[in-house]
């Protein structure tokens, strides 16, 4: 404990002097996000301190290896450093998939030449992924994918087709499930494959939602090239990593954060529109009743997932759990949504001039948390999931 202690004071101390003032704010919009990548625009010079100095640091992805561009963190010292960034309102350096999913499955089933060359750009922000999943004719049947990735001796041609693959037009790179045997039952023959999107042989086209915006690409290959050095794991064996990589996921997903809505909570929100009572609380006391059950809802989900994230930490996994967790996460943020749109009345509804006004954010916002329940695997999928591998309950 003195330890930890003198490593609180240390990353205090650190993130005091290096943290610009002027990023120390709620995430109010996908402005106030990194992304990073190739292609990266900045929002301000400030931005981009923050993110070298941490990647210099290693705090970017404060546990994994020193020798990978991490910080060679324990779990109980990762925690302080959130705890001490949420303090003074310093928003995470980077966001990335290659974060959240591709680097947990490198470090688990990538050669150690793969781990050197790909995790140090990912915890700097230099090379941003994407993820190729979901196809045309394999949503929720994921394994019925049929984008092939054939044998040419020191490489493989790629021809194919992937859905949903979120901020795609962004991205430098995407991991892939790729069918490397056609011939063999479909959860066998499946491999994972790292593909290089700067190149002829690869093609991304938007798809709006109706919300107006949205991150979600088709993505299609023809005649794409990938070396064999980008195979992670063994030949037609992806389908353990695919699975692994979801638990991941998932769990990403359902650990947004759903406790404010454009960097308010919804209480704030409901504040400004049916104004507060004598004693300072909200006026309309249906409305209050509403937003204190979410607000408790989501203060025991926080800790249910700090409770789960210790236990990976810990090496334990999350396995099914993380359905759960990505299912629960999903309709509560859908629910925040909902009670900030009835607080605000008719003026959330207004949309302004354009889908890049920033008026009718909100509704933009709202609409867009309905595709939660659909990404990263269903809510009908994930309570399939839970029946059978957490409950044990039979097939209908």
């Amino acid at each position: 404990m003195p330890d930890l202690e003198k490593f609180r004071e240390e990353a205090r101390e650190w993130l005091e002097a290096n943290c610009p003032e002027s990023i120390r704010k709620p995430v109010s919009g996908e402005d106030d996000i990194v992304w990073g990548g190739r292609n990266w625009v900045f929002k301000s010079d400030d931005q981009k301190i923050w993110l070298d100095r941490m990647a210099e640091r290693g705090w970017t992805v404060p546990e994994w290896p020193k020798e990978y561009g991490g910080g060679g963190l324990s779990k109980e010292e990762a925690k302080v450093l959130k705890q001490e960034m949420a303090r003074i309102k310093a928003p995470p350096p980077v966001n990335s998939f290659g974060i959240w999913m591709l680097g947990p499955a490198l470090l688990k089933f990538g050669s150690e030449e793969q781990k050197r060359e790909h995790l140090p750009p990912i915890c700097r922000g230099e090379i941003r992924w994407a993820q190729g999943y979901s196809e045309p004719g394999a949503g929720s049947d994921l394994a019925a994918l049929q984008t092939r990735a054939d044998d040419k001796g020191d490489h493989y041609i790629i021809n194919g087709q992937k859905v949903w693959t979120s901020y795609a037009d962004e991205c430098d790179k995407i991991f892939c499930l790729v069918r490397t045997d056609p011939s063999a039952p479909k959860h066998e023959g499946i491999s994972f494959l790292l593909i290089d999107m700067d190149q002829p042989g690869v093609t991304t086209k938007p798809i709006r939602l109706i919300s107006g915006k949205s991150p979600f690409c088709e993505t299609f290959f023809d005649d794409a090239t990938a070396p064999k050095e980008n195979l992670v794991g063994e030949l037609n064996k992806g389908w353990t990593i695919a699975k692994y990589l979801l638990t991941h996921e998932r769990a990403m997903i359902g650990g947004m954060d759903s406790s404010q809505v454009l960097g308010r909570s919804p209480g704030e929100i409901a504040a400004d529109t049916v104004g507060r009572n004598s004693e300072g609380e909200l006026a309309d006391s249906f409305l209050r009743s509403d937003i204190a059950r979410s607000d408790v809802d989501g203060w025991a989900f926080m800790l249910t997932m700090e409770r789960y994230r210790d236990k990976s930490k810990a090496g334990e996994g999350v396995g099914a759990a993380s359905s759960g967790l990505k299912y629960y996460g999903t309709e509560l943020n859908k629910r925040r949504y909902e009670l900030s749109m009835s607080a605000s009345g008719f003026n959330a509804l207004k949309i302004g001039d354009g889908i890049d006004s920033e008026e009718g954010e909100m509704a933009r916002r709202w609409l867009r948390t309905k595709a939660n329940s659909i990404e990263g695997g269903t809510s009908e999928v994930q309570l399939n999931i839970i029946s059978k591998r957490i409950l044990e309950l039979p097939d209908a």
